[in-house]
C-alpha cells in the first residue's frame, strides 16, 4: 500500500508539511525514554521520532489501512503498533510499568477525551506534545480571566504546564480542516495530590462553568458550605475569574456529609 486514503469518520486529516512536523518531533524535551505516538496516520511524525535514539517509539491507530502502511514503511517500528482506539485500551498492553510521553495530530472529534484520559493516569505521563484544533489549544492554555477559560483548563492546569507553542494554517493537510490548528505542550507539574478532595474538586469545576453565567453562589447551590464562608466575598463571582488556587479554597469550605 502506497496512499492510505484519510477516513473523514476517523477525523483525519494528513499533515503534509515536513518542516512542522519535525518541529512538532522537536517539541518533546525527552522526559522519558518511552514515546507513545497516537494516530500516526501515514507517519510524517513517526519518521522523525525513529532517528531520535534517544526515543523508543510505540504508536496506536485505529485505522486498518494506517497500520499496515506504517508496517511496510516503518519496518523498525514492528511490534511495537497496536491497532487499537486509544480511548479504551490498557497502558500495560503498549507499554508495562513506565512512564511514558504522547504525541499526536490528535483527532479533533476526541481530542478532550484523550486529554482527559492523560489526567486519569498523569503520574504516568510527564509530557504531552499534540495539535488540536486551534480553539481547543487555546482553550487548554488560558489563564483565569477570559471565555475562553474553562473546565478543561482548570482540570488541566492543576496538573500540568502548558504552553502553546505555535499556529498551524489549514492548506498543510490533505484534505485541508476548516479550522486552525495549533501545537501545545503539557509539561507534568510537582503537584503530586491537591490540597482538597480531588473528586470534589473535580465536581466543583463542572458545575460552576456549566452555570458560568451565573455567580459561585448561585451556581454552586447544591453544595453546602461552612457557615462561616457563605458571605465570602468570592462566592459573588463567576467561575471564569477563579484560579485554580482558589478553586481548591472553594472546595475545601464544603461540608461533606457522610
Amino acid at each position: 500500500m502506497d496512499f492510505v486514503r484519510p477516513k473523514k469518520h476517523l477525523g483525519q486529516h494528513f499533515l503534509k508539511d515536513e518542516n512542522i512536523a519535525e518541529k512538532i518531533v522537536s517539541s518533546l524535551t525527552g522526559k522519558t525514554k518511552n514515546v507513545l505516538e497516537i494516530g500516526p496516520g501515514m507517519g510524517v511524525l513517526t519518521k522523525y521520532l525513529l532517528k531520535d535514539e534517544s526515543i523508543l517509539l510505540h504508536a496506536i491507530e485505529i485505522d486498518r489501512d494506517s497500520v499496515a502502511y506504517l508496517t511496510v514503511n516503518f519496518p523498525e517500528l514492528r511490534g511495537r503498533i497496536i491497532e487499537g482506539d486509544f480511548l479504551h485500551i490498557k497502558f500495560d498492553t503498549i507499554i508495562e510499568n513506565e512512564n511514558f510521553s504522547i504525541i499526536g495530530n490528535f483527532p479533533y472529534n476526541i481530542s478532550s477525551q484523550i486529554l482527559f484520559k492523560v489526567l486519569e493516569h498523569r503520574n504516568r505521563i510527564p509530557e504531552v506534545v499534540g495539535m488540536f484544533q486551534k480553539e481547543v489549544a487555546q482553550r487548554i492554555a488560558e489563564p483565569p480571566g477570559s471565555k475562553a477559560y474553562g473546565i478543561i483548563s482548570v482540570l488541566l492546569q492543576a496538573y500540568y504546564d502548558i504552553e502553546y507553542l505555535f499556529t498551524v494554517n489549514e492548506n498543510v493537510f490533505s484534505p485541508p480542516p476548516k479550522v486552525k490548528s495549533a501545537v501545545i505542550r503539557l509539561t507534568r507539574n510537582n503537584v503530586q495530590k491537591l490540597d482538597c478532595d480531588e473528586k470534589l474538586f473535580k465536581s466543583i469545576v463542572k458545575t460552576a462553568f456549566n452555570q458560568r453565567r451565573k455567580t459561585l453562589r448561585n451556581a454552586l447551590k447544591t453544595f453546602h458550605f461552612n457557615p462561616e464562608m457563605i458571605n465570602n466575598e468570592m462566592l459573588n463571582r463567576r467561575a471564569e475569574t477563579l484560579s485554580i488556587a482558589e478553586f481548591i479554597e472553594i472546595t475545601n469550605w464544603v461540608i461533606v456529609e457522610n
